[in-house]
């Protein structure tokens, strides 16, 4: 596995090793010693998710405010644009954020620690998005910042609006949003 450090401290992008034949491929997509032994981070994983999601949907910028989530995401088929931005308010990167293309082509994958908003486009005409949380699921602690906040001023790689949930059309500006400490 190869790490790849970002403009954000603690946010990394993964590149497993892929070995391919006329058959396939194999690819370790985790391994918490190779992990741990180069990001630094020791993480347990308590809940695997997977999304399907068409063409121009847009989810986030989501995060949790208690029993907040560290989440390892990648793309098992179609290509998204993958966006963390940092919510914590004493970090010299607070509303700075970093997109990646996650694809099932590149097999990159995405490390998006507790302290982040994350959200996605999708950019082929489905994708499968599978996730790994640090912590478990808790609506009534989820929360959710604008995708299109100018203050944030993501460079998402869309032409048309997106397709957004009710719980997206209502998100707030990252001035307005609980954020962390």
């Amino acid at each position: 596995m190869k790490l790849i450090k970002t403009e954000i401290p603690d946010l990394y992008i993964l590149e497993p090793k892929v070995y391919g034949d006329e058959r396939g491929f194999f690819m370790e997509s985790f391994n918490a010693n190779s992990f741990s032994e180069l990001a630094g981070v020791d993480v347990q994983f308590v809940q695997d998710n997977h999304s399907r999601s068409t063409r121009g949907v847009l989810r986030g910028l989501h995060y949790q405010i208690k029993q907040p989530q560290g989440k390892l995401v990648r793309v098992v088929r179609g290509a998204v644009f993958d966006v963390a931005v940092d919510i914590r308010k004493s970090s010299p990167t607070f509303g700075h954020w970093v997109g990646v293309e996650l694809s099932e082509q590149n097999h990159k994958e995405f490390w998006v620690p507790a302290g982040f908003a994350h959200g996605f486009v999708v950019l082929t005409d489905s994708a499968d998005f599978l996730y790994k949380t640090t912590d478990y699921y808790a609506p009534e602690y989820e929360r959710c910042i604008s995708w299109d906040d100018p203050v944030i001023g993501v460079e998402w790689p869309i032409e048309e609006e997106p397709i957004l949930s009710d719980k997206d059309r209502a998100g707030v500006s990252l001035k307005q949003a609980e954020v962390f400490a």
